[in-house]
């Protein structure tokens, strides 16, 4: 009896064995490692905030999936020179050797925002592009015009000629939190619509050197070249958020990627719609931060605020009084001003035009300033 155990066991033993031989021949890596200009469909109350983590996320990606599409762009290169060769062959053979120009194509994803056909993409997806075709989640394919163009924040509009169209639903981005579950939802390599999971990392990133207006969240979320203009949605399947880069020495994703906030998006969104553009506030002064030792020796009594270090001759702090050493501590009446881009921030959602106060200190004073508005240039040019 015994023997006959002990039989038994050497036999599972060997079949055991020689599975995990099967397994490390065969498969080493697995044992070595609401807007005003065009109707969008807005969330409720009960998605604002973060939404429970389901055991599967299919719901939400049926929900966002429609309203993703994929972007495919052509543009002409440049005419290169012939080599002696080809220009003597191009001679004999007349037009039947004469080539097509070359073009470029690349491609990218964007989001349905509106049922008759706007769609909201980034601004490198079709920049210099002169055919754009859109391809639905269904299988159809549309020609698309560009609306207009953002590249301070790296957004392009979109239309397509069609009606009843899948929009998706705006969620609320100002409400997210770090660990909040998202889904990434675009067309990664071109292989086709893709969802990948993660979680909300940050919030607010800035100074990355992408754009000239940053506010990035940043997800673990699976990003890749093709991804670019493609829907970051919550765990309900709301849209918060427009994909737009990653941080990748290879090119592929490393778990660093980053959405334009839906809040922003939304804003120049209405704009493009409403004008072809985006005007911005300006008031003509350039400004630094204010470090520890800069509020001691202004007798701040806090490092808030943001040190006016130039004025622009002419403009609209100029015209209303601002001198160089002041230090600018709210704007419009809003918060306390905590930084420069959080002044950048205040000043760029400004209407040029309209008159407002500014709360500024000098020389330990507080004074209040009436300042009309200019209009931002249109190149990037460092003063706010």
């Amino acid at each position: 009896m015994l023997r006959k155990v002990w039989l038994v066991f050497a036999q599972a033993l060997a079949i055991g064995l020689a599975g995990v031989f099967i397994v490390s021949w065969f498969a080493p890596d697995v044992v070595r490692v609401s807007p005003s200009v065009v109707t969008v469909m807005q969330a409720g109350t009960a998605n604002d905030g973060p939404a429970a983590s389901p055991a599967s996320y299919s719901g939400a990606a049926r929900k966002a999936i429609p309203s993703v599409v994929n972007i495919y762009t052509s543009k002409a290169l440049p005419a290169r020179r012939r080599s002696p060769d080809e220009q003597a062959l191009r001679r004999f053979y007349g037009e039947q050797f004469d080539d097509e120009q070359g073009r470029s194509n690349s491609l990218g994803s964007g989001v349905i925002v509106s049922a008759d056909g706007y769609i909201l993409t980034n601004n490198h997806v079709v920049e210099g592009a002169d055919e754009i075709a859109v391809l639905l989640a269904g299988g159809r394919s549309l020609a698309a015009r560009v609306v207009g163009t953002d590249p301070d924040t790296d957004l392009a509009v979109l239309k397509l000629e069609a009606t009843n169209l899948q929009a998706t639903t705006f969620g609320n981005s100002d409400r997210i939190q770090v660990g909040d579950v998202v889904l990434a939802i675009g067309n990664p390599f071109g292989v086709g619509q893709t969802v990948t999971m993660g979680i909300v990392s940050a919030t607010g990133r800035n100074r990355l050197g992408i754009n000239t207006f940053e506010n990035f969240i940043q997800t673990d979320a699976a990003i890749n070249p093709g991804n670019s203009g493609g829907a970051l949605v919550d765990a309900a399947g709301n849209l918060i958020g427009i994909n737009t880069a990653i941080f990748s020495p290879s090119g592929g994703s490393l778990g660093i990627g980053f959405a334009i906030p839906v809040s922003l998006a939304k804003q120049v969104m209405e704009q493009i719609i409403k004008t072809g553009r985006v005007e911005r506030g300006w008031l003509g002064v350039g400004l630094q931060e204010i470090t520890p030792e800069l509020a001691s020796s202004l007798n701040l009594a806090a490092n808030q605020g943001a040190l006016v270090s130039g004025v622009v001759a002419g403009g609209p702090a100029a015209k209303a009084g601002m001198q160089p050493g002041d230090v600018l501590k709210a704007i419009n009446g809003n918060k306390i001003i905590t930084d420069v881009n959080e002044a950048i921030s205040q000043t760029t959602a400004l209407r040029p035009g309209e008159v407002v106060p500014l709360d500024v200190v000098r020389q330990g004073k507080d004074l209040k300033l009436s300042i009309s508005v200019g209009r931002r240039p249109p190149t990037r040019a460092p003063n706010q």
